[in-house]
């Protein structure tokens, strides 16, 4: 098969366009975020800030007292509750990845551009939220047994906001993505 007629299945099926259409977006976000944006380490410094202040406000909502942050606290990574440890959060950790292979897999797939606008920065709130949760409880979970923190951190969690992004996914195919005529 040439490049030509590849090009000429992937025109006609939406299933070959939207994959390579992701794979593209993705291996160009891949490059820009291992080249230049990872190693500026902006963009991570500010979603693991904003990701400590969302969840130390929420624990103290919740009644939690913070561990004080240690008095060179220029660069924290961490956060605690008293009674338990403080979990340093590293950049796979933050959100920033996974914010963007949500939003290639809504722009890629099929859908009104009005409705992408408002449902790939609403989808990015709800997963910023989850994560937010997700540090929550696994500082709740570090003060009651911190032998439970490495299963809940790497299954238990991953199954959650994965589970989010996927059912954001599913409403986004069911809801709002036009793949066909138009119901009546």
């Amino acid at each position: 098969m040439s490049f030509r007629s590849t090009l000429m299945v992937a025109r006609r099926d939406p299933v070959v366009r939207f994959l390579l259409t992701a794979a593209l977006l993705y291996l160009a976000w891949y490059l820009l975020y291992e080249l230049v944006v990872h190693p500026w380490g902006a963009l991570d410094r500010a979603a693991i800030d904003l990701l400590i202040v969302s969840s130390g406000g929420l624990l103290q909502v919740l009644g939690y007292a913070l561990i004080p942050e240690p008095a060179n606290a220029e660069m924290i990574r961490t956060i605690g509750v008293e009674g338990g440890s403080l979990l340093w959060i590293g950049d796979p950790c933050d959100g920033v990845s996974l914010f963007a292979v949500f939003a290639i897999f809504i722009t890629a797939y099929p859908g009104p551009l009005r409705h992408k606008l408002w449902f790939v920065p609403l989808g990015l709130v709800a997963i910023f939220l989850v994560n937010t949760l997700r540090i929550v409880a696994l500082c709740i979970i570090v003060s009651i047994d911190y032998e439970l923190l490495n299963f809940n951190h790497d299954y238990t969690f991953y199954v959650v906001v994965y589970g989010v992004v996927l059912l954001l996914w599913i409403i986004w195919v069911r809801r709002f993505a036009r793949t066909g005529p138009a119901r009546p």
